[in-house]
């Protein structure tokens, strides 16, 4: 089974305070979401971001399909970085990273996402022609948003 990797970065000029705030708040998926994935947040969201803390989505990714989406938060680093890994959806793995780092005028984000597909050989087929295309156009709707929300570094 292959193991794929998504990298990204963006710069916004925000403090690691704002950044952090925004984004170890799990509700704020939901703005960073493109609405055609129908991102619903069940549970789990009660409390300010924890390890063990358990997020309960419904998510509609590809051709209408409703799927449950159970994420942990497995590590925090209060301002640094945190770690989310699917326990149940529609991945074999997946494994995600968001980093906050200080730079000139700003904040550094960055998100390493490694995961892999179901349906061993049909899953590695789908991968170019519509998985990753989807990952793509999901986490660029999400620099916009971020970008249209706190601006950019130029």
């Amino acid at each position: 089974m292959k193991l794929y990797k998504l990298h990204t970065k963006q710069n916004v000029p925000i403090s690691k305070e704002e950044a952090w705030e925004f984004l170890s708040a799990p509700q704020n998926l939901k703005v960073i979401t493109p609405d055609y994935m129908g991102f619903t947040i069940l549970s789990g969201v009660d409390k300010s971001m924890y390890p063990g803390q358990i997020i309960e989505y419904i998510v509609t990714p590809i051709l209408g399909i409703k799927t449950k989406w159970v994420t942990e938060i497995t590590h925090v680093k209060n301002l640094e970085y945190f770690v989310d890994e699917q326990r149940f959806g529609p991945y074999s793995l997946w494994h995600h990273k968001h980093f906050i780092k200080e730079i000139d005028g700003g904040v550094e984000m960055e998100d390493i996402v490694h995961y892999k597909l179901p349906m061993g050989f049909l899953g590695q087929i789908a991968h170019p022609f519509l998985v990753k295309p989807k990952l793509d156009e999901i986490f660029d709707y999400r620099r916009n948003k971020l970008t249209e929300l706190f601006g950019e570094i130029k």
